[in-house]
């Protein structure tokens, strides 16, 4: 059971690319010279996962052997990537619990995210340093 990657967005109304708001990546198992290119991969598949997650709702897609999980609350998106064995339930309880942090915390700055804006460089500290707690804590 892994966890490869925690992304929270923000989604934009009529179609616009969702923003990255936070994001954590665990890619310490893939090689040296793969790392680039499997950390844009994910945040090509999160900003597509989360345009297409309807508010409210949860899904899973599978990738190869990674699911990627989503939940999709009232505009506040959260991205998980974890392997196959782990299991969908715990899954979207992690999410649930990342998407209470973040919106306990960050009520009022998601409401002026428009753009990729340095404001939100404040959310982006402590909400990253918070998934990569979770990460390192799966890790063990």
């Amino acid at each position: 059971m892994k966890i490869t990657a925690l992304l929270v967005l923000k989604c934009m109304p009529e179609g616009a690319d969702p923003i990255i708001l936070a994001n954590a990546c665990d890619v310490s198992h893939f090689g040296f010279f793969q790392r680039s290119s499997v950390r844009e991969f994910i945040v090509f598949v999160s900003r597509t996962v989360a345009k297409r997650t309807p508010p409210g709702q949860r899904q899973s897609v599978q990738h190869e052997e990674y699911k990627v999980h989503s939940y999709n609350r009232n505009g506040l998106c959260v991205i998980g990537f974890m392997d196959d064995h782990y299991p969908v339930r715990s899954a979207f309880s992690l999410l649930n619990q990342v998407i209470e942090f973040s919106v306990s915390r960050f009520v009022l700055s998601f409401n002026i995210i428009q753009s990729y804006w340095l404001q939100y460089w404040c959310f982006q500290l402590f909400a990253s340093s918070f998934l990569s707690t979770i990460l390192e804590g799966a890790r063990d």
